[in-house]
This record gives C-alpha cells, structure tokens and sequence, in this order.
C-alpha cells in the first residue's frame, strides 16, 4: 500500500512528460501573412514550415483536389534548394530557411498551384508531417435568374394544356388529350340530340295539325243562303 501514491506519482510523470514530447513534436505550415485567407490569381503566395527541430531539412509538398501529392522543393538546414528532376532553380517556386522557419514562395499563384500544402521533416529515420495549409481561390458565387426563371413558370402555367405539343407525348398527355376532346364533343352531341328531338317533336305536331283542318263542302253552284258545314273533330 505505500508503493502506490510512488507509482501514481511515476505514471503522471510518464504520462505529463509524453504529453509534453508530442506537443514538441508538432510541426505547422502557414501563410507568411496570418491575415490571409484565400490567395487571389497571380499574386507572390509566401508560406513557412515551423517544424521542432530545425537541425533537419524540411520537404514542401502539394496535396491537390483529386488527392494526388506533388513535390515541390527540399530545403536543407543550410538554405539550399533541391527542386525536381534535381534542379537549383526553379521558374515558380523559390525555397529558403529564415530563422527558425523554412519558407516556399509561389512567384505567380495560379489555378494549378492551388490545393493544400504540406511541410515533411525526415527525423531519426521518421517522417513527420505538419497541419495542412489549404490555398485556394475565392468561392465565387452566382446569383440565380429570378426575373427570367419566373417569366418561363409564367408561360408554362399559361399554356393550354389541351394545346397539341410537337415533342413526342407521354402516357399522361395522352390522357390529357382523350379528357379535352370528351369536354368538347359531349356537348356538342348532347346539343345535336336536343336539336334532333325538338325536330321530331315539330313533325308530329305538324301532322297532327294537318289532320284538324276543317273538312267543308262547298256551296253548291255557288248558292247563296247555303249553311256553311261545321267541322267534325276527331277526338
């Protein structure tokens, strides 16, 4: 039992003094300038690597949209450069060590240079990798046609849906045809039906007329003082 507050106290040292050798351990690529946020097209773009051990060399790399890694430079602890294909120089990227801070400057920002950069130490056969420092242009944002999108709901809403279209119909149009000519030839049938009946109905009652006409004689020889016949009625 007297062991244990010397083994509490050794664990939170072990565990205090690993704490304290991952926060040194830590590396962080930024922009030179803190205040910015995104670099603009063909703007001199300064970034510096803030690794923990400055007695190593320190490698820039770029991590583009599709997640693809592309090298960039090697600056050695002395401040020279090693830039693909082994080249010094290079015509856009220029690399230094200032300090305590390895820097990469991209002479002319532009749309293939965009993308996150990373800083990589090489430390007693370890690679360490710094935070990502993402650099990319602006979002732009494009407002959207209301005027001319409401002008086109406006046509399609006053259309007549029973106006033929000249793209081939769907099932649904079709119904929609079938639906406007029933509306269209119901009355009219539904007329030439009343127009029929009222004209059977008048033929009728024209015959019947002509039966109740009335059926007199003539005066004979023209006489007068003849009494005039009274109609018969058929009942």
């Amino acid at each position: 039992m007297a062991r244990s507050p010397a083994l509490l106290l050794l664990l939170s040292l072990g565990l205090c003094c690993t704490g304290a050798q991952g926060q040194r351990n830590t590396m962080e690529a930024r922009f030179l300038n803190r205040n910015m946020k995104h670099p603009q097209e063909g703007q001199r773009l300064e970034l510096e690597c803030m690794p923990f051990n400055i007695d190593n060399g320190v490698s820039w790399i770029r991590q583009d949209k599709d997640g693809k890694l592309h090298f960039i430079v090697y600056i050695s602890p002395f401040s020279r450069t090693t830039f693909p294909r082994n080249e010094r120089t290079s015509s856009q990227f220029e690399g230094s060590k200032q300090g305590s801070s390895f820097r990469l400057v991209v002479k002319n920002f532009r749309a293939q240079d965009q993308g996150t950069y990373f800083c990589i130490a090489n430390i007693n056969q370890v690679l360490y990798f710094s935070s990502g420092q993402p650099a990319f242009f602006p979002a732009t944002t494009t407002a959207a046609p209301t005027t001319a999108a409401a002008t086109t709901q406006s046509s399609h809403v006053n259309k007549d849906i029973c106006m033929p279209s000249s793209e081939p119909g769907t099932s649904s149009e079709n119904i929609l045809n079938l639906y406007c000519e029933i509306f269209i030839w119901a009355p009219l049938a539904g007329v030439c039906l009343v127009l029929l009946v009222a004209l059977i109905v008048t033929i009728v009652l024209c015959q019947k007329t002509r039966r109740r006409r009335c059926r007199c004689k003539r005066p004979p020889n023209g006489k007068p003082g003849a009494k005039p016949c009274v109609p018969t009625r058929h009942i």
